[in-house]
């Protein structure tokens, strides 16, 4: 499935969808029992890759990974969070690939697999020529992160795992205080600063945009969840 194709939608059990940016190339594929998005992330110009979230089906995370470069070159795999939901495949794919692992420092030590490097609000992981940028976004976890790449004319896309999803934040367990302190970074941190035409790539389900949620972030903190 190729750039003009692409939806952000994917079936369980399907192909990965395939987008071709100028410096980037993305893919998504869905995995395991909870629709599980993984997405590869790989420098065009050296084939250097991170995987975000290896959830399920090492077997199929193996499969995109050598699609997307030769010699099955993984840079890092990222951990948008410690939900078993999302590390189900780590240790095979670290076992397989030898990539360094990250994820956001306050949950690393839930993580079983030694994390490498554990991240901050604001770190930056590079691969090959490409780079990416972390944002802490505290409350459904208290170390979930958002993983954003900045495209210059091709906009900005951001990894979001479970702390943003078309039509609302992610669980927070309907604590009122996780949930405002998921709510306010999600706005400060995220909508206050990136522009509508930031495409969203969720932990689950659809792709959507910045622009198609930024209207419905009253209502979200009103309803409380």
């Amino acid at each position: 499935m190729a750039d003009h194709e692409y939806t952000g939608h994917v079936d369980p059990g399907g192909e990965p969808a395939v987008r071709d940016l100028e410096h980037l190339q993305i893919r998504k594929l869905s995995v395991g029992p909870m629709d599980n998005n993984a997405y590869l992330l790989t420098c065009r110009s050296t084939g250097a890759q991170l995987l975000i979230d290896a959830a399920a089906e090492p077997d199929a995370l193996r499969r995109m990974v050598a699609a997307g470069a030769e010699h099955n070159w993984l840079d890092v795999i990222l951990t948008t969070h410690s939900h078993h939901d999302h590390v189900g495949a780590l240790a095979e794919m670290i076992a397989a690939t030898g990539a360094r692992t990250a994820a956001g420092a306050a949950d690393a030590k839930e993580i079983a697999e030694k994390i490498d490097l554990p991240l901050s609000h604001g770190d930056v992981i590079e691969f090959g020529e490409q780079q990416v940028e972390i944002i802490h976004l505290r409350g459904h976890t208290p170390g979930s992160i958002a993983v954003l790449w900045r495209g210059g004319e091709e906009g900005d896309h951001l990894f979001t795992g479970d702390s943003l999803f078309p039509g609302g934040v992610g669980n927070t367990d309907r604590d009122p205080e996780r949930f405002a302190q998921l709510i306010d970074d999600v706005e400060q941190r995220i909508f206050d600063r990136l522009d509508d035409a930031t495409w969203v790539y969720p932990g689950h389900g659809d792709d959507t945009t910045l622009g198609a949620e930024r209207s419905s972030l009253p209502a979200w903190r009103e309803r409380g969840w």
